[in-house]
């Protein structure tokens, strides 16, 4: 059985970050402490079996709207650096943005470097961008994004079950007109989010009414402009939006209030993700918490597993979120 950094960190009763700091000849260890340490991997055959020490967070861009304008990522990393330090991996962000002239360079460098591993925050990529990381020679984990040729292991949040959840709540509170708010930038998490929109309309026998669909920019400011030039055209409304994240349903929020709309009182609102402007916002907007710190863990985890017990088994683990019910949905008569 291969052995670890804790396996070697319960033998000597040094901590995992240490034994890491040693081996990689960090500042910090002092003589004695890492004489020791090599001496015990070298008894057990780490240093001859295992060469990875660093654990690399590549974040993936496309066009920076979504990963660059919202509080949810700094959490999702805080939990994976956690995670890393726990089990006593270096950690390294990269960004690398698909615009860039070098891109397929820089990333083949990423995906063949010796003595790391990665994880992608996969958040911007569209359907074929992950090809190119087919050809690496480390353990790799997907977060936030998946692939149905089923070759990469993944961690991501379980956005149609989740949009479902959210929707039925607005149907259990009555709501029988009920608008959806999309993202112009159509990531794979939108569009799970609006296929479980549909089936709980599906589930409640309700008619899915294109003219209460509303695309908007992701960003807070454009989402507000764009539902501004909509109202501006007196359009019929639903009673209820569903919004495909809480950035796009704040900016919404204030364009509605703006051109006279009271929430929840004329127009009801959910949103996704649970941000913490939603905790402040007046009114405080109904939501789904993500748990992203747990996510961050969750992909360290599960690439430990591959470089530590050499897993061969492809896993998709889909994280449940939960509903988190404050004062932007108004309760109708049945």
């Amino acid at each position: 059985m291969k052995v670890s950094i804790r396996d070697i960190s319960a033998m000597t009763g040094y901590s995992p970050a240490t034994v890491s700091n040693a081996l990689n000849h960090k500042k910090g260890v002092n003589k004695e402490t890492s004489a020791k340490i090599f001496q015990v991997a070298k008894e057990v055959g780490y240093i001859n079996e295992s060469s990875i020490t660093k654990i690399k967070l590549v974040i993936f861009h496309k066009n920076g709207l979504i990963v660059e304008d919202t509080p949810f990522f700094p959490s999702l990393i805080n939990g994976f650096e956690q995670e890393c330090r726990q089990y006593g991996y270096e950690m390294v962000i990269y960004n690398v943005d698909q615009r860039d002239a070098d891109y397929e360079k820089q990333v083949n460098s990423l995906i063949t470097e010796a003595g790391s591993a990665i994880v992608i925050l996969a958040t911007e990529m569209l359907d074929g961008d992950l090809e190119i990381y087919k050809k690496a020679t480390c353990p790799i984990v997907v977060l936030d994004y998946w692939t149905e040729s089923m070759e990469f292991n993944a961690v991501l949040i379980n956005n149609a079950d989740s949009a479902r959840m959210a929707t039925e709540y607005l149907i259990d509170r009555g709501h029988r007109e009920i608008g959806y708010i999309r993202g112009n930038y159509r990531i794979k998490g939108f569009r799970s989010r609006f296929a479980g929109f549909q089936i709980a309309l599906r589930k409640h026998r309700i008619k899915f009414n294109d003219e209460y669909v509303y695309t908007v920019k992701t960003t807070l400011n454009g989402a507000y402009q764009d539902m501004v030039g909509y109202l501006k055209k007196n359009p019929k409304l639903p009673t209820a939006f569903f919004v495909d994240n809480d950035l796009m349903a704040l900016g919404a929020m204030k364009a509605f209030q703006e051109q006279g709309y009271r929430i929840p009182e004329d127009i009801s609102i959910v949103g996704f993700d649970d941000l913490p402007f939603s905790e402040i916002s007046s009114p405080r907007l109904s939501t789904v918490r993500v748990p992203n710190t747990e996510m961050g863990k969750i992909a360290v985890r599960r690439l430990v597993e591959l470089i530590e017990k050499r897993d061969t088994i492809v896993t998709k683990t889909q994280v449940c979120t939960q509903f988190i019910e404050r004062d932007t949905v108004k309760k109708l008569k049945n």
